[in-house]
């Protein structure tokens, strides 16, 4: 299988990382900084995981998203296959869905780098 990279990013800090392809979670998917009680928390913490797990569409999207990987990884060239996702802050959707993509991969047998490009990043006041 091949090997995947990927990096969860928040559009409000910077542009998204190169890739061959990018998921862009700020308008169709609930933001967990919209609850007080999630706010200052991560992907790291429990109950950000579960409030972006339990989103309707992540699930799939999950799996329409390893499913392109592996359209990408059939594909004649060589290297690692690319995959940003992004949402408004990079501390809840986009990390916890890139462990989950990165999980499934994994399961699928491809060789996973993960990198939360800002997760540890302030929380952004909007």
């Amino acid at each position: 299988m091949a090997a995947v990279e990927i990096v969860s990013f928040g559009y409000l800090h910077d542009a998204p990382p190169p890739a061959h392809l990018t998921i862009d979670l700020r308008h169709h998917f609930r933001d967990p900084h919209v609850s007080p009680e999630l706010r200052y928390m991560t992907a790291y913490d429990a109950p950000v995981r579960a409030a972006v797990l339990g989103t309707p569409g992540i699930a799939d999207l999950i799996e329409a998203t390893a499913r392109a990987v592996a359209a990408f990884a059939s594909g004649p060239s060589a290297g690692p296959v690319v995959v940003a996702d992004g949402c408004a802050g990079g501390r809840h959707r986009a990390p916890t869905f890139a462990a989950a993509l990165a999980e499934r991969l994994r399961e699928d047998g491809h060789a996973v780098a993960l990198r939360h490009r800002d997760i540890d990043r302030p929380v952004v006041q909007r």
